[in-house]
C-alpha cells in the first residue's frame, strides 16, 4: 500500500453510505480512513480498492458485496460485520477484532489475517491453504468445511470450533491450542501434525490419562 493516500477528516458522527460516496467522489480512489466510525452503516456493493482502514469501527456494518481487493484493515474493530458476495483478494486484516463476522460466498484469494479475533466467527468454506496463520483465535468459530491443508497455525486458538469437514491434511497445528475433543471431533484433524503435548490434552477428552 502507498503511503501518500489521501487521509480525509473524519465525520464527528458515525459516517453515513452518502458521506462516504462524496468523499470517494471528490478525492478518488483509494484513500486512508483513519479512526473513522461504520458501525451499523450499510456499505453494499461500494468500490473500496486499495482503501486503507486505520483504527476504524464498523461494529454490524454490512460490507456485501463491496469490492475491497488489497484494501488493508489495521487495529479495526469489525465485530459482527457482514462480508456477503464481497471481494476480498489481497486483502489484510491485521490487529482487528472480528468477532461474530460472517464471510459467505466471497472471493478471498490471497487473504490474510494476523492477530486478530475471530471469535465466533463465521467462516464457512474460507481457504487458509498453505497459510501462515499467526494469533488467530477462531474460538466458537463456524469453520465448516475450511481448507486448513498444509497450513502452519502459530499461537492459534481452535477450542470449540465448529470444524466440520475442514480438511486438515499436512497442517502444522504444533502452536494452536485444540482443547479436550470428541472422538468424532479429532478425527476431523486427520492427516495434521500435532504436539506429543497435544496428543495427550485430545486423550483426555476421553477419558483416557497419559502416563
Amino acid at each position: 500500500m502507498s503511503t501518500a493516500l489521501a487521509e480525509p477528516s473524519a465525520p464527528a458522527q458515525v459516517a453515513t453510505r452518502g458521506q462516504l460516496e462524496a468523499i470517494l467522489l471528490q478525492h478518488g480512489r483509494p484513500l486512508r480512513f483513519v479512526g473513522w466510525d461504520f458501525t451499523e452503516t450499510v456499505l453494499k456493493g461500494m468500490d473500496l480498492r486499495e482503501c486503507e482502514f486505520v483504527r476504524c469501527r464498523g461494529g454490524r456494518a454490512d460490507f456485501s458485496a463491496c469490492d475491497l481487493t488489497e484494501a488493508s484493515f489495521d487495529t479495526c474493530d469489525l465485530n459482527n460485520s457482514l462480508w456477503r458476495r464481497t471481494l476480498l483478494s489481497g486483502a489484510t486484516f491485521r490487529d482487528c477484532k472480528l468477532t461474530g463476522i460472517l464471510i459467505q460466498d466471497a472471493r478471498t484469494l490471497g487473504l490474510r489475517f494476523a492477530h486478530c479475533l475471530l471469535v465466533n466467527a463465521r467462516l464457512p468454506g474460507l481457504s487458509f491453504r498453505k497459510d501462515r496463520l499467526d494469533g488467530l483465535n477462531f474460538q466458537g468459530a463456524d469453520l465448516a468445511a475450511v481448507d486448513f491443508r498444509d497450513a502452519i497455525l502459530t499461537d492459534c486458538n481452535l477450542r470449540e470450533a465448529n470444524v466440520t469437514q475442514a480438511r486438515f491434511e499436512g497442517a502444522d497445528l504444533r502452536g494452536a491450542q485444540l482443547g479436550a475433543l470428541r472422538l468424532t471431533d479429532a478425527s476431523r484433524f486427520r492427516g495434521a501434525i500435532i504436539s506429543k503435548h497435544q496428543a495427550a490434552d485430545l486423550l483426555s477428552g476421553f477419558g483416557l490419562t497419559v502416563a
